[in-house]
């Protein structure tokens, strides 16, 4: 393989790694349009908080009576475990806040930890309810409680937290959470009895009200927004401009926010045909609601709806130990096939040697292992094609005004010295997949999230930066300071270049030489974890093809 054709897989890498940064998306998409708000059952779920006098004579829950309503104040419970501290509100009731003790908002030791609820002003972030078809929604009307907090400590029991309230209507909802001290997730139970002398008919519903994050972590991190499991796939929901709204129908799984690194999802027990709707708002808020199918209640009669709810990172070892396919969050795209075992073998190199600097070393040098075979032969055609480059010349400058005879003739001088000018190109072509797999991992982990290396590098997800200069540097974001790793991959993608078997053509040559500067211009913004992957592969490379031209000469 010539160096014009090096060149040209190496431009649609370019494009191709350029194309998968800005604009492939990272999941499949809703097959639903896009459309504009319009009146839907939404009227009859959003709607003024009523709170008129309750019934002269409430019944009470079996296990015990609430308060009238109107006799509740709002108040805050406090749930916390050596995972999370939530905060509780009774309106609703719903979650103002979800604080990660494991996950700090920023590299720094006294950084705050991440707070999943994006604001404390957000009512209904995570609600399940029962909704009256016919009726008048309740949504702010407080709950009686059980108790004021829950703290839980390592070995404890689970614990629940209860709301219980006698609505205006007649409907007396319970609300059962079940807290763990050793995992993320939460088990919710909602119980709706009748106490009218009529029949209700309803659903019950989950809803999420997330506040958008103000800025995405970076340009190459995955979605944010509201995600389904729809007929086991996963599906984003895209809502680019307020108004804009995504109905679905199908089997539902769960529902979820998701951000870069974490995602807040509701997951029912038992999966059904049900409907999905959301909408952009303005101030750059969404509204996602999971509408089960309808039911009856008759006088007296009494229904149960069980979820689990999960808020926490999205760490694929966390989520398929959840179940319920919620590590299909965790999603890579078109190369999900390849991206999540190499994934899992990234873990697994971490579990050895506790460092992910050197996990990402060691995978690159299997993956190098791997290919190896390939990429043997590859440099090898690429010499021997290098030995032909004189007659190669000597026929194209005799046919150069007769392609098609100057096309036979190079076949017979390939087949002549048993020489297949697109044995050098094949392993190139195979190992693309793998490449953009790696570069989505590496992007995207939160394994990487401030994961620590060496020396300065004490962020695998961030930029590498020695120092950290007061001023901007071009085509850096920031903080600004010495790529070192970045300069470092394209002095080795340099070294390569030099090391390749040259045509003869100036032009093309100098093309080549362009390419180490465009590719460390390219990173210098990505994460230190793939610049370090890229930069030991680069080496690996030139190890082989020294030992292979040593070989041929």
């Amino acid at each position: 393989m010539d160096k014009r054709t090096i060149l040209a897989f190496a431009l649609s890498f370019i494009v191709l790694l350029f194309w998968s940064v800005l604009f492939s998306p990272t999941s499949q998409k809703s097959g639903q349009a896009v459309k504009k708000q319009t009146e839907t059952q939404e009227s009859s779920v959003k709607k003024p908080p009523v709170s008129p006098e309750p019934p002269a004579s409430p019944p009470a829950p079996s296990e015990r009576k609430p308060l009238p309503p109107t006799s509740v104040a709002e108040k805050e419970i406090v749930v916390e475990t050596p995972l999370y501290r939530a905060l509780f509100t009774n309106n609703g009731p719903s979650i103002k806040l979800f604080e990660l003790k494991k996950y700090r908002q920023t590299i720094e030791k006294d950084s705050p930890p991440v707070n999943l609820v994006h604001g404390r002003d957000i009512q209904r972030f995570m609600v399940v309810d029962f909704l009256e078809t016919a009726g008048k929604s309740y949504e702010d009307i407080p709950y009686e409680t059980n108790t004021a907090q829950i703290i839980l400590k390592d070995g404890d029991k689970a614990q629940e937290l209860v709301f219980s309230v006698v609505l205006p209507n007649g409907l007396i909802i319970q609300k059962t959470y079940k807290f763990y001290p050793d995992r993320y997730k939460i088990d919710l139970e909602v119980t709706v009895k009748n106490s009218r002398p009529t029949r209700v008919e309803g659903l019950f519903f989950v809803e999420l009200n997330p506040a958008l994050p103000k800025k995405k972590t970076s340009y190459y991190s995955s979605f944010t927004g509201l995600t389904v499991l729809q007929d086991d796939k996963y599906t984003e929901l895209d809502l680019d401009d307020p108004g804009d709204k995504v109905e679905l129908e199908g089997k539902i799984g769960w529902i979820a926010f998701q951000e870069s690194y974490f995602i807040s999802a509701v997951v029912p027990e038992e999966v059904t045909e049900a409907k999905v709707e959301a909408v952009k708002k303005d101030g750059g808020r969404l509204h996602g609601r999971l509408l089960n199918p309808s039911l009856v209640l008759p006088p007296g009669g009494e229904a149960s709806s069980r979820y689990a709810m999960f808020l926490g990172p999205l760490d694929l070892g966390i989520l398929k130990k959840f179940g319920k396919g919620l590590d299909k969050a965790i999603d890579f795209g078109w190369t999900n096939i390849i991206a999540k075992p190499l994934l899992i073998t990234l873990r697994f190199f971490y579990q050895w040697v506790h460092n992910y600097g050197v996990a990402i070393i060691l995978l690159t040098i299997l993956v190098k292992l791997l290919f190896w075979p390939l990429t043997h032969k590859s440099y090898k055609s690429m010499k021997e094609m290098q030995k032909l480059q004189p007659l190669m010349m000597k026929i194209r400058e005799k046919y150069k005004d007769n392609k098609e005879q100057m096309n036979k003739e190079l076949m017979a001088l390939y087949k002549t010295y048993k020489v297949n000018p697109m044995s050098g190109c094949l392993p190139m072509i195979i190992q693309i997949p793998v490449f953009f797999a790696l570069y989505r991992i590496l992007a995207q982990a939160i394994e990487l999230r401030h994961a620590p290396f060496i020396l300065w590098i004490n962020d695998l997800s961030a930029p590498d930066r020695l120092f950290n200069f007061p001023f901007s540097i071009p085509f850096m974001a920031p903080p600004y300071g010495i790529p070192v790793l970045t300069l470092l991959m394209g002095a080795s993608m340099f070294i390569q270049q030099k090391m390749t078997p040259t045509t003869g053509d100036p032009t093309q040559a100098k093309m080549m030489m362009l390419l180490p500067i465009v590719f460390t211009f390219l990173f210098i913004n990505f994460p230190s974890g793939l610049v370090l992957y890229w930069l030991v592969n680069n080496i690996l490379s030139i190890a082989q093809q020294y030992v292979i031209y040593k070989k041929a000469s």
